[in-house]
């Protein structure tokens, strides 16, 4: 196999002459393959440098193109979303009728959205309420700033049915693509062969947008300078120690999920080795950090849970499923966090029937979310139910990429961690493939040859 970098080679040419070393010598020159997850962290830390070299010294050119590189590698993520939403969703459902007890698992995968939000919106009340975010701050309500749009429940329900079939691709509102994406699916399901060809045409279709979407992924390192640079440079420390307790609540709290709740399903439910997750899906939890896009880390996500044992079939349901409802951090553990701290702002008392609200809300309305960057959408509605006032949300609007970053991690550890379970439980997981699971999906080589793509395990993908 060659690396991801190289100089081809013809079928027809003689391998080069093996030196000492064990590496090949003579004229072609070929460039190491740097891995993925430390093009990452270099990126980190050159954005972290820049920012702050652009905020000491008001570097103005560096800070525009600081902007424009963060707010490019966005735009090319949130370019393929429409689409990619819509046939992921149509062709995951379509594909459960390749699948043995396919409502039973589909059923099992929400009720297990439903319980690992729940646990996490516990997470973030109890934290919330030790912590005591909101005090101290010197914050006050003038200092707030009411969205220009805000959720409700009237809105989120009446809001799920497009008045065409256009508007919700030029708006992006992927509620509604969700919608007819299953109506689309469902429909076809009921025709049965008579919609192969559409079902052809979208499976084609998705690859494509699968195949771009993974260059775009390769931005990634360079998309990581530009949104931590800009972050650092546009709100700086200073902003960063107002809401000091604030953002810890929220690290906290998505770690003691990612790191705490879920090993320990991963242990006494699914029955496998919580590291062996990590260790499997840590490309997706980490590029998940640096996009803030659930969705843009979809297909990786997916390919990380099918390496982990999954089926493929089920995979591809519950990954595009989950991508767009299953959001523990950003409608979970954030909204809760983020409701005690705006009621202390504006010295509001809640109440144990409050608490009840925001956990109902969590568990319910995540859909709301939709896999995007930011979880304005879901704080509004959560605010809007609890009678609290939405100018709190402008406190929250300076300080949330950073948090984003975290929530979307947890969003997408989540999504992984969930089939994984119920593949477990339903006895349809590969054991063998789990405990196998290893390297970054975005670092594995590209394989000319067909007999050797097809020695490899299934499940293992090839980057573009």
């Amino acid at each position: 196999m060659r690396p991801v970098w190289s100089v081809s080679v013809s079928a027809n040419s003689a391998p080069p002459a093996e030196t000492e070393a064990g590496k090949p010598s003579g004229s072609g020159f070929r460039i190491p393959s740097v891995p993925f997850w430390i093009q990452i962290v270099a990126g980190l830390v050159l954005g972290v440098l820049l920012g702050w070299l652009t905020r000491s010294y008001e570097i103005d050119w560096l800070y525009t193109t600081l902007d424009q590189i963060g707010h490019i590698f966005v735009q090319l993520l949130k370019l393929a979303v429409a689409p990619l939403v819509f046939f992921a969703i149509l062709v995951s459902i379509t594909n459960l009728r390749k699948v043995n007890n396919a409502a039973r698992l589909a059923t099992r995968t929400l009720l297990w959205f439903m319980i690992t939000s729940l646990i996490a919106v516990a997470i973030g009340l109890a934290i919330g309420l030790v912590t005591n975010p909101g005090s101290g701050t010197g914050l006050t309500p003038k200092d707030g700033s009411k969205p220009e749009s805000a959720g409700s429940w009237l809105d989120f329900l009446t809001g799920i049915i497009p008045t065409d079939v256009i508007t919700p691709f030029t708006e992006l509102n992927v509620l509604q693509i969700v919608f007819m994406a299953a109506v689309a699916g469902i429909a076809a399901l009921q025709l049965g062969d008579k919609a192969k060809p559409i079902l052809t045409l979208s499976e084609s279709v998705l690859e494509l947008l699968q195949k771009a979407l993974w260059w775009v992924i390769r931005l990634a390192p360079l998309g990581t300078v530009g949104l931590i640079g800009y972050a650092i440079a546009d709100y700086g420390w200073d902003l960063i120690g107002k809401y000091a307790t604030f953002t810890a609540d929220v690290y906290i709290g998505c770690a003691l999920v990612l790191f705490g709740v879920y090993p320990l399903l991963l242990a006494t439910v699914a029955k496998v080795s919580p590291l062996q997750f990590f260790k499997g899906a840590w490309p997706a939890i980490q590029l998940a950090f640096v996009s803030r896009s659930s969705v843009g880390t979809m297909p990786v996500t997916q390919k990380v849970t099918e390496r982990l044992g999954v089926p493929k079939e089920y995979a591809s349901f519950a990954v595009p499923f989950g991508a767009t409802t299953k959001m523990d951090g950003c409608a979970a553990i954030y909204p809760a966090l983020a409701a005690i701290f705006i009621a202390q702002i504006f010295d509001v008392q809640l109440g144990i029937g409050d608490y009840i609200l925001i956990a109902f809300v969590s568990v319910i309305g995540s859909a709301a979310t939709a896999g995007l960057t930011g979880a304005t959408v879901m704080l509004t509605l959560t605010l809007s139910t609890l009678g609290l006032p939405l100018e709190g949300v402008g406190l929250l609007l300076a300080i949330d990429p950073i948090l984003d970053m975290m929530r979307t991690a947890t969003n997408v550890a989540g999504q992984a961690l969930v089939p994984v379970i119920v593949a477990a439980r339903e006895k349809i997981l590969d054991h063998d493939a789990y405990n196998s699971a290893s390297a970054s999906p975005v670092d594995e080589p590209e394989v000319d040859e067909p007999e050797v793509e097809d020695a490899r395990p299934s499940g293992v993908p090839v980057t573009a």
